[in-house]
């Protein structure tokens, strides 16, 4: 007779509790001051049922995983959003305490084993959702322990569950720097398994983590840099495709100290030359008449143009409009005064090739670029602008609004 004898299987239970606590990005963030807020109901129904969490039994693994079954229960969920986010919570620490009782009573690689290590990932990565405090390094610590477990199957989750884990305990609160040995633990795990696609899609997120934290691009491209030699040589076309969309971003943010390339056709027509940018200041602007944060920045372009455009500034404006005729009453409407680059849709995407070289995924994207052609940053936008021009220009010809000269 086994250990655990009801009609939920291992698999469906751990995903009964995934779905129940994943309700935990739904409910309201308001919680309610204490236990005793949770919904009376009517005598004799479970405690669970109530809408309270009863205490964890020192009971044996039948009785634990009955225990949450009970609380996994979605008749158990209060009818207040503020008090099923408090039930929730309750019930996601319960359960992964009661998960890891049962652990301690069974052997690895039984059944019972297997699937109480499931439902404490699944809990653990309850709390983390819900921001409990140390859920995340619990959640990769747990992973940790299992990762030489004799249960091939459960050692191999855990390798993949404690990276992750590591890549979100590791971004709290850290400077990007600070992640730089998580990059070479995880191209090392790369270089056993280059052909592993969620290995690869776990390592890209973390480049592109790393790019979204403030003064983050460094890190980015150092995680790029040492990510797709390793996917652009797997046996696998799915990881190889994976690299191949992820190449443009990491050849964006290798861009400060470097050369662009740029290429592409005037909105009039003619191919446009690089060779009429030597020597000058200039900033690349990745647009389009559709985005409103870029129509909102082009006021600003063009005041810090006409200040400095004498003194060897330029723009060059990429846009990713698909309708030419629209796009060009916007730049005739609004006197746009610098080169538009504009190609004319072929598919899907940003359809511009330039966009796609360099992994343009949102816009406005910037690159100013100094007089030795090399880019100077890639973030150069509003207020920074103006700072960054009068230091590599000195004082502009003139100020707008003032009639004075400068000497």
């Amino acid at each position: 007779m086994p250990v655990v004898d009801r009609s939920l299987s291992w698999f469906t239970l751990a995903a009964t509790v995934v779905g129940i606590l994943g309700l935990i990005p739904l409910v309201s963030a308001v919680e309610p001051a204490s236990p005793q807020a949770a919904q009376p109901s009517t005598a004799g129904e479970p405690a669970s049922r109530r809408g309270t969490v009863p205490p964890v039994p020192d009971g044996t693994p039948e009785e634990l995983f009955a225990y949450i079954e009970r609380l996994t229960d979605p008749a158990a969920l209060p009818a207040s959003r503020g008090r099923q986010r408090y039930y929730l919570r309750k019930a996601a620490a319960a359960t992964a305490d009661a998960a890891g009782r049962i652990m301690a009573q069974t052997k690895p690689g039984d059944a019972p084993h297997g699937e109480a290590a499931a439902l404490r990932f699944a809990a653990l990565e309850s709390l983390g959702r819900f921001g409990e405090a140390g859920a995340t390094t619990a959640l990769a610590e747990f992973a940790e322990s299992l990762a030489d477990s004799p249960d091939t199957a459960l050692a191999e989750r855990a390798r993949r569950i404690a990276v992750r884990a590591q890549i979100d305990a590791s971004l709290e609160g850290a400077r990007p720097d600070d992640v730089l040995p998580l990059v070479g633990r995880i191209a090392a795990l790369l270089r056993q398994a280059p052909d592993d696609a969620e290995l690869a899609s776990t390592a890209l997120g973390l480049a592109t983590k790393l790019g979204r934290l403030p003064g983050g691009d460094a890190a980015a491209a150092a995680a790029y840099e040492a990510f797709l030699p390793i996917l652009e040589a797997s046996d696998s076309e799915e990881v190889r495709g994976m690299a191949s969309g992820a190449a443009g971003t990491a050849r964006r943010l290798s861009l400060p100290g470097n050369p662009m390339r740029i290429t592409g056709t005037l909105l009039a027509g003619e191919p446009f030359d690089q060779e009429t940018l030597a020597g000058k200041v200039v900033l690349i602007d990745f647009w389009a008449t559709w985005c409103g944060p870029c129509v909102a920045e082009i006021a600003n372009l063009k005041a810090e143009y006409e200040r400095w455009h004498d003194k060897g500034f330029e723009v060059v404006g990429v846009s990713l409009d698909e309708d030419r005729a629209t796009l060009e009453q916007f730049v005739q409407a609004r006197e746009i005064p610098w080169p538009v680059l504009y190609e004319e849709p072929g598919g899907e995407g940003w359809q511009h090739p330039l966009a796609t070289y360099y992994g343009v995924t949102g816009i406005p994207t910037v690159m100013l670029i100094g007089r030795d052609g090399n880019v100077i940053t890639l973030d150069a936008r509003g207020k920074k602008l103006g700072v960054a021009l009068e230091r590599l220009l000195g004082e502009p010809a003139a100020r707008l609004g003032d009639r004075r000269v400068a000497p």
